[in-house]
């Protein structure tokens, strides 16, 4: 577990080192056209002509309550430049920085109009959310060392001449960290805020509790972080939490960004840590161990106990009394009701109560906690069953996570919606399906960097049931195996450079879906700017995923043979490419014209930002369009998988492929080698669950021939990997090859 950061130092060493690099880099590159490249694009921007230039004589002057936003200015500005600038309270701003709040000039809320002249920048907002975000954008116009944490040399320090004109179409544009199932240190979680801030988003949902870990300090319930916070024996202990004066630094931190936290205290499922640390909090009263492995707990918040309500109560209290967000999320998700059907209690309440169904107890408990917390000016949020469990007659407000549509079951209720769909806006699903890409959650397809910026949103008006957009970042799927478990000893940030991973540049897609509205989207221009923005999220010492070259052009050649023209996607960058289909290294030769080859797989290609810093190839999917009708490429066997004198098990991952609950067709399709191949038994198995088997049968397929299984999912969860184990051999040798298909019938 991470619990230490790199020394500054070493962070100072390796921010020159890579802006070396990238200098050297940036000279054999072409050039971008330099222009305002501004994310998420404003309203309305309008060059002029000159520029202003900060210099140590440059002041920056605030209007009144403007000085946290003021000395932000000026911290970011020293420590780029070293010029430590004046601040003042007043409202001249010739040859100076000035900042103001006027609503009556701007608008809208968190609007801001950023005016820069030959003689001076003014920003003036509608509020200091305004004045804030107007702050972000003269950043983005400065050069890309302004976000260095130690000052550079030599940089000419002029912002061009502009109007930007800007406010926010929606009021809600935020991100959900989950610090549950990964425990993130204060520290990073300032620097996501820094993020979040930089790209004009608000909201940060903090993910604290799940069966894996409760991250929040409860005075009265001590055992919660004693016992709730930690996962495993002493010497290899995973885990931490947030005191509550964690929480308050954390709290005015992202005040001063315009950033607002929203605490997540979930239940009734997801919630066994509490349940480990006070077992009385369940149905059963069973003592459990905090695991060590994702996994959804069927243990949930016993419903029928007036004690689990008084729990509530008190964990709500001290959360309210810490957080002065008007928002509270209560989670609400996947909680399946076996314990409340088995349950005296929770069937004595449901006689009382007159309800049929045991998932209606979860109505009841969105009811109850929905009443507490409108008594203390507060509004429940959670994910979207918190509106499909009973009737909710207090407003709340729904994460949409299923599908864009669905909020109209908020409309209906009464509610409001806000749309962070896992099609979307779940960034711990990888970019690509190309090989090499991170580990990373597969129960739904990849999501690059074009389908997150193309998803559909309302625009929002003061009616809308649609709040706005958020990007949700969950920690399961990586931290608790063995690909990233870190060694504290030598003082590790691997995990932070993974979560950054994943979620740059989709965050800065998220940013521009929450902010402009959908008529102002256009992604060729998008990608235009956020090409200028990997050089500033290296100086931010943020880490990425770097974008294949772009192809531009891919043209079939009259006399045979394909011609590639590429353009580089992050400026400063190489294009280093092969010609053999081998992969291309930083080495390889570089891209300094249209490339001819005789197949287009034989053509690879990366982005080099710098030498140790490089993107995936470039690479083409193998077209399996002649077998749509058998459903979703889901693997294949090859010889050395295959014994040809007794049977073996095969296992394939079908994690993603399996979507849900239904029947599911399974067929395998023999294409290459001399031998047919022998099927047998056929179990489908939810991590290491068996869910459906065929019988033992052994079936021979042969070159030209498929054999399809019919196995069925009725317990299917979200996030757990999914697994069919196939008892194969071949005939007469082991010289066979194959496909395996998977089709959902229902």
């Amino acid at each position: 577990m991470n619990q230490n950061r790199f020394h500054s130092c070493k962070k100072m060493l390796r921010a020159a080192a890579a802006a070396a690099i990238l200098g050297c880099l940036a000279s054999t590159s072409p050039a971008f056209a330099a222009k305002p490249t501004i994310v998420p694009v404003p309203m309305s921007i309008v060059e002029q002509q000159g520029s202003f230039k900060i210099t140590p004589s440059t002041a920056i002057v605030y209007g009144k309550g403007l000085k946290p936003q003021a000395d932000i200015l000026r911290n970011r500005l020293w420590s780029a430049s070293g010029m430590d600038l004046r601040t003042s309270e007043g409202t001249k701003s010739q040859q100076n920085i000035l900042l103001a709040v006027d609503p009556k000039k701007v608008k809208e809320a968190e609007g801001y109009i950023l005016s820069v002249t030959p003689k001076g920048i003014t920003v003036t907002g509608h509020d200091a959310g305004g004045v804030f975000y107007g702050i972000q954008s003269l950043l983005q116009l400065m050069p890309a060392e302004v976000y260095s944490k130690s000052p550079v040399r030599g940089v000419d320090w002029s912002v061009p001449a502009v109007t930007v004109t800007d406010a926010p179409a929606r009021p809600w544009r935020g991100m959900m960290l989950d610090v549950a199932r990964y425990f993130y240190d204060k520290e990073f979680v300032k620097k996501y805020i820094d993020m979040m801030a930089t790209y004009k988003l608000n909201k940060l949902q903090l993910h604290l509790i799940d069966d894996s870990g409760w991250r929040l300090e409860i005075k009265k319930y001590p055992r919660l972080t004693e016992v709730g916070a930690w996962a495993g024996p002493d010497t290899k202990r995973l885990g931490g939490y947030y005191t509550q004066d964690d929480i308050r630094e954390m709290l005015d931190y992202a005040a001063a960004r315009n950033v607002e936290i929203i605490p997540e205290i979930e239940f009734p499922a997801h919630i066994l840590s509490a349940v480990v640390a006070y077992p009385w909090l369940s149905c059963t009263g069973e003592q459990h161990e905090m695991p060590l492995q994702h996994f959804i707990s069927r243990d949930l918040l016993c419903a029928g106990k007036q004690s689990s309500i008084d729990f509530l109560e008190d964990v709500l209290n001290e959360t309210v009394e810490l957080f002065p967000s008007k928002y509270i999320n209560i989670g609400g998700d996947e909680a399946v009701y076996v314990r409340y059907e088995n349950c005296p209690d929770c069937q004595a309440l449901m006689k009382k109560l007159g309800l049929t169904k045991a998932s209606e107890l979860q109505g009841y408990l969105t009811n109850v906690v929905a009443d507490m917390m409108a008594k203390k000016g507060r509004t429940v949020v959670g994910w979207e069953e918190i509106i499909q469990r009973g009737k909710v007659t207090q407003p709340v407000a729904a994460l949409i996570w299923h599908n864009v549509a669905d909020s109209i079951q908020a409309t209906e209720g009464g509610h409001k919606a806000i749309l962070t769909p896992a099609t979307h806006m779940y960034l711990d699903f990888p970019e690509s399906s190309t090989p090499g890409e991170v580990k990373a959650a597969t129960w739904m397809p990849p999501i690059s960097l074009e389908k997150c910026y193309s998803m559909p949103v309302n625009d929002y008006s003061d009616k809308s049931t649609v709040l706005g957009v958020q990007g949700s970042f969950w920690s399961d799927q990586f931290i608790h195996g063995t690909v990233l478990q870190e060694i504290p000893n030598i003082n590790e940030n691997r995990s932070e450079s993974y979560a950054e991973y994943l979620n740059f540049p989709r965050m800065l897609a998220v940013s521009e879906v929450a902010w402009a509205p959908e008529s102002k989207r256009d992604y060729k221009d998008f990608l235009t700017r956020v090409s200028t923005h990997y050089p500033r999220l290296d100086y931010m010492e943020c880490s990425y995923r770097v974008p294949e070259p772009i192809i531009e052009k891919m043209t079939e050649l009259p006399a045979g043979g394909v011609e590639f023209t590429l353009s580089p996607s992050v400026e400063g960058s190489q294009i280093r490419y092969t010609t053999d289909g081998s992969y291309p290294n930083v080495h390889s030769a570089v891209y300094t014209g249209p490339v001819k080859v005789n197949n287009k797989d034989d053509f690879r290609a990366i982005t080099v930002v710098t030498p140790t810093h490089y993107s995936l190839p470039i690479y083409f999917a193998p077209d399996y369009s002649a077998y749509a009708q058998f459903g979703k490429f889901s693997g294949e066997w090859k010889p050395l998988q295959i014994q040809s004198d007794r049977m073996g098990t095969v296992r394939f991952d079908v994690t993603g492929k399996v979507g849900g609950n239904g029947t599911y067709e399974f067929t395998f399709i023999p294409t290459r080698g001399s031998n047919a191949i022998e099927l047998g038994a056929i179990k489908l198995l939810k991590r290491d669950e068996l869910l459906d088997q065929t019988d033992s049968a052994v079936e021979t397929v042969k070159i030209g021939e498929h054999r399809t299984y019919k196995l069925t999912v009725n317990s299917f969860e979200a996030g757990t990997p999914f697994y069919l184990d196939v008892q194969a051999k071949g005939n007469g040798g082991n010289d066979t090859q194959g496909l395996l298909f998977v089709r959902k019938l229902d």
